[in-house]
């Protein structure tokens, strides 16, 4: 065990968050942490990190494990240090060797003796064992999957905004590489290049890793545990976000059932002691089913806490079959050009992901669309086109004075009070919340009211920028299907991929200042993309291949210097074969060797000799295969130079 809970119960002022909980966390666990919000899922990490203090039982700490702990309260941290001397505070080992040895170094001008150069060359030892001379191509590689540019690395970290600051916290905290890495919410801040390359990254993490996320896709990749929070109990599911489910409606109806059946056997009981309690032949027997009914542990009745609402839009007018039109769309801030005569069109019933890395254009495009962003070329509006539009950044719009409640009403949908209640509720906004001012919000809640009035607008046309931040998964899933049974259409940005899977029928790609549409759900395109990747493989691997040609007539000179030439080139191309066969080799055996080693260092694995002696067999097997592909793949590296030069 790395950390965990023994028994723990912790109170928040006078309210229970968890109560008589038991985690442990072990190594190689991939945990989802998951619950509604507000249930405490990050209150929680804090209990774990020590941050807050049981209200009884123990948190549990192995001697030397090392913890890594990424949350939003991080960014009040500011410097003027690059990005990428940030980032590199992840080695500070490494650090202080260098500059251990820049001292010896200068001592060494001086004075040249046997112990000095001995401890020098110790010094240089402990460096490459620390991978000393590789931290800043691995800072600047992770950087860049978190989707930093090679101009951004020097820039100071005080001119990013909060989601690039969080990035640069993230690049180091996986850097550090800690026993056990605790996230909480973090793809909040990324695009979805950026949560792809962390996937991967963190597939191979050789530590633990708790994840506190909504996004189910993330989920369903990288854990191969749940937990969740749910009535201040911590609940286990072996398994990712699909398992859990699954898993969780099977639990509740054997709740169900059992909770029947005991209610059924109360029923017979409390029956037989009324009709025989009052005659002297079966006193005796009405008095023992009274002490049985009295001994049984009463099971409670499946309560499940969260509300069904359906959200349903309301459309005033139905459009013409063209909703919006862009021709030679032109569209820059200084040397930066977005777009560039890019075209696009939506046609009524379209219901638009727009996808891709941030700082592409993807909420300007929205804006240029909603007719708050101006541009060169024709932006043509639709017959009948009545748009809605959402955006985190427009939260000014909402009236400061205002209850939420009053906020509502203020719509003109026509709803009534206790409608408007019900919608408010699926938002997150419950009992006495809604006679809360504006003012007072959070800007969570701020963008949770402004995203309930898009609702209620009776547009026929929404425009929705990132509409999932701040809703937990219940939310999310609500607000999908509400979008499915919508009549209207609508473009929308996000990075939640259930969410676009959901909801999109077509997808938008902003790729060389043009708009690349197709069509079809997220699921379709990424199958589209994987099929266009191996066709460009295969073709790529085609033109390697040596063409063969029939050589014009030459001296006999000039003929064995093209045919020597043409040799080499035949040499070079099997080699250079031969060497990327191996290469992708290397990596498969790679990915067994971790994968074993992962397994091995299970402790219940300890358990079961034969099945332990097995896996240490195999891997045995897979690093002498490793070792012998490691000699070749180099012998293969030295030919290609041999025959470059």
């Amino acid at each position: 065990m790395l950390i965990g809970l023994q028994n723990v119960t912790f109170e928040f002022g006078s309210r229970i968050i968890v109560e008589d909980a038991t985690w442990h966390i072990q190594p190689g666990d991939r945990v989802g942490l998951i619950g509604y919000n507000g249930t405490g899922k990050s209150t929680l990490l804090k209990v774990l990190v020590g941050e807050y203090t049981p209200t009884k039982g123990v948190v549990e700490k192995g001697k030397d494990t090392t913890i890594g702990y990424l949350h939003q309260d991080l960014l009040s941290f500011d410097t003027n240090d690059s990005i990428l001397e940030v980032a590199m505070g992840a080695f500070e080992k490494v650090k202080q060797l260098e500059k251990e040895i820049e001292a010896i170094a200068k001592q060494l001008e001086t004075t040249e003796t046997e112990a000095l150069l001995m401890e020098y060359t110790h010094k240089l030892h402990e460096l490459e064992e620390a991978g000393g001379y590789t931290i800043h191509h691995k800072t600047e590689e992770v950087l860049q999957g978190l989707g930093f540019q090679n101009s951004d690395l020097q820039k100071p970290y005080k001119q990013f905004s909060g989601g690039w600051r969080m990035r640069v916290l993230l690049a180091k905290m996986i850097l550090q590489q800690p026993d056990v890495l605790l996230l909480d919410e973090p793809t909040n801040h990324l695009d979805l290049p950026s949560i792809e390359w962390l996937e991967k990254y963190l597939k191979h993490y050789q530590g633990s890793v708790v994840i506190v996320s909504h996004d189910k896709y993330f989920l369903n990749k990288m854990v191969n545990k749940i937990v969740e929070l749910y009535q201040q109990q911590l609940h286990i599911y072996a398994g990712n976000f699909d398992y859990y489910e699954k898993e969780k409606e099977l639990r509740i109806e054997l709740q169900q059932k059992a909770y029947e059946n005991q209610q059924d056997y109360i029923r017979q009981q409390e029956r037989f002691i009324e009709r025989f309690r009052s005659k002297a032949t079966k006193a005796a027997a009405a008095q023992s089913a009274i002490k049985r009914l009295e001994k049984i542990d009463r099971l409670e009745n499946v309560n499940i806490e969260r509300p069904n609402i359906k959200i349903n839009f309301q459309i005033e007018k139905q459009p013409g079959k063209i909703i919006c039109e862009l021709k030679n769309i032109h569209k820059s801030f200084g040397d930066i050009t977005l777009l560039n005569n890019a075209h696009a069109e939506i046609e009524r019933g379209d219901k638009i992901a727009l996808i891709g890395a941030n700082g592409k254009g993807k909420s300007t495009l929205l804006r240029i669309i909603a007719g708050t962003e101006t541009q060169e070329g024709n932006r043509i509006w639709g017959h009948n086109v009545q748009e809605s539009f959402y955006a985190q950044h427009q939260l000014e719009a909402l009236n400061l004075n205002n209850t939420i409640l009053e906020e509502m009403q203020s719509c003109g949908s026509n709803k009534t009070d206790l409608e408007l209640r019900s919608l408010l509720g699926c938002f997150l906004f419950g009992g006495d919340d809604i006679d809360k001012k504006i003012r007072l919000l959070s800007g969570g809640e701020k963008a949770r009211v402004a995203l309930a009035k898009v609702i209620v607008s009776r547009s026929n046309f929404l425009i929705l920028d990132e509409p999932t931040n701040h809703l937990d998964m219940h939310s999310v899933e609500l607000l999908a299907e509400a979008l499915n049974k919508y009549e209207g259409s609508y473009l929308l940005v996000s990075h939640d991929r259930f969410f676009i899977d959901k909801t999109a029928n077509k997808i938008w790609e902003i790729v060389d200042q043009q708009i690349k549409e197709f069509k079809g759900t997220y699921r379709e395109w990424l199958d589209w993309n994987e099929r266009m990747a191996k066709q460009q493989n295969s073709a790529k691997n085609s033109a390697q291949e040596p063409i063969k040609s029939t050589p014009p007539k030459n001296t006999d000179t000039e003929q064995k210097k093209q045919n020597t030439g043409n040799a080499q080139k035949k040499e070079y191309a099997q080699v250079q074969k031969k060497f990327q066969q191996t290469e992708a080799l290397l990596e498969h055996l790679n990915e067994q060797k971790l994968e074993l080693e992962m397994s091995l260092a299970h402790p219940n694995i300890y358990k079961e000799p034969q099945k332990m002696a097995e896996l240490e067999k195999a891997y045995q097997t897979v690093v002498q295969k490793w070792n012998e592909a490691q000699a070749n793949y180099e012998s293969l590296f030295e030919k290609l130079m041999e025959l470059e030069g």
